[in-house]
């Protein structure tokens, strides 16, 4: 077996599990997970009507997907970039349909890193684990960069050495952040793109949560919107990764795309052609219909404000300062260790949450930037996280 495969740690929710083995939870309060990032609004009619058309069907199952994706597909995907980022792209060079974000932030990384025996992926810190294992069994070592708390948990990019830039094959980027909500500025984004030129890597900049953001007309910016704007027309080291998981409430369609610089993309391409993740063409159909409509996804976005809302109104012991910029985390400070309050959360209020520390990894000082935090989805139905709420602030009182 590969022996990289050693060095990768147990996932965050196999951690959970094990945290909460012997725990008894109340038998009087039914269990509520906020635990994972499973969006569980209603998805869109008109694409589980494509999705369970018979006569479509037939002619969809009995042929290979194409690799690339059909011409529909990619050129819905090129329109909805112009409309939402302000970038123009190739839907024939510059898009690639993909299995999900999870599947592709993984593969592109094992796919970019390799070319320098010394060579360096950087990380966001807390970040999202797929990240590491891709850095890992791509060869690479993961230089962490923590959030930095005088600057609200953005990261200080300036504070990365000229070396470790040198040695630099991929940086990941996560905006909105997951875990804690945070947005990279336009400016910055434009200043990551200007090392990646200097220092030749590549961006691949997760954008899963860029749907989900509270105030209407006041969209995060992207990395393709912040290329285009500094005239990288052809948004050379530059690969976004987007989803229709938490935008459409589809996580169980497992469809994304990647999008960016067509050298690399071709390249990715190749490996992609041996992996054989290609979309089903059902699912590349009514993916296409996703991206095309924005009505349900304004209604997503209210749904989720409301329950910001009713959260904050009812548990203010447990809200954080600030709502979160963009996606449908609360990134909350514990009154004890994360996952000793983590696992009592789940003995008193049957509510599961997971501990901060899960999400992170010790610095160079020794410390894990996401110990000390919880991370907590609201993405049950609103009565569900009505009572959650209720049950958090009882917590935050008690404990």
């Amino acid at each position: 077996m590969n022996p990289r495969l050693d060095l990768l740690q147990p996932y965050p929710f196999e951690r959970l599990n094990a945290l909460k083995a012997g725990a008894v939870a109340p038998a009087d309060l039914a269990h509520i997970a906020l635990s994972i990032g499973e969006p569980k609004h209603l998805p869109p009619d008109f694409v589980l009507a494509r999705l369970t058309d018979c006569e479509a069907l037939r002619s969809d199952l009995a042929t290979y997907p194409a690799t690339r994706g059909s011409a529909e597909l990619r050129n819905a995907i090129a329109s909805w970039l112009q409309r939402r980022f302000g970038a123009s792209v190739d839907p024939d060079t510059e898009v690639l349909p993909v299995a999900g974000t999870r599947e592709a932030l993984f593969s592109f990384g094992i796919a970019v890193l390799g070319a320098r025996t010394d060579g360096i992926a950087v990380l966001p810190n807390p970040f999202y684990q797929i990240y590491e294992g891709a850095t890992l069994l791509g060869g690479a070592s993961p230089y962490f960069l923590a959030g930095d708390p005088a600057n609200g948990l953005l990261p200080d990019f300036d504070s990365i050495p000229d070396p470790v830039w040198a040695r630099t094959e991929l940086l990941y980027v996560c905006s909105p952040s997951n875990p804690t909500g945070r947005v990279l500025p336009l400016a910055t984004l434009q200043h990551l793109i200007e090392l990646a030129h200097r220092y030749d890597f590549v961006i691949a900049a997760d954008e899963c949560y860029s749907e989900i953001y509270p105030h209407e007309g006041t969209p995060p910016p992207g990395l393709l919107q912040a290329s285009a704007a500094m005239g990288n027309t052809a948004h050379r080291h530059c690969v976004v990764f987007h989803s229709l998981s938490k935008r459409s409430n589809l996580p169980g369609l497992r469809s994304g795309f990647v999008a960016g610089d067509a050298r690399v993309l071709e390249r990715y391409f190749l490996f992609r052609t041996y992996e054989g993740c290609a979309l089903p063409a059902h699912v590349q159909a009514a993916s296409a219909l996703a991206w095309n409509d924005e009505t349900h996804v304004i209604a997503n976005r209210a749904a989720y404000n409301r329950k910001f809302a009713l959260a904050r109104e009812l548990a203010p012991a447990a809200a954080p300062a600030e709502d979160p910029e963009g996606g449908f985390y609360w990134w909350v400070k514990t009154p004890m260790d994360d996952q000793r309050f983590a696992r009592r959360l789940f003995e008193t209020a049957n509510l599961t949450v997971l501990p901060g520390s899960f999400l992170g990894r010790p610095g160079s000082d020794g410390s894990n930037p996401g110990a000390g935090y919880v991370r907590i989805a609201w993405v049950a139905p609103e009565a569900e996280c009505r009572d959650a709420a209720q049950r958090l602030q009882k917590a935050f009182t008690s404990l």
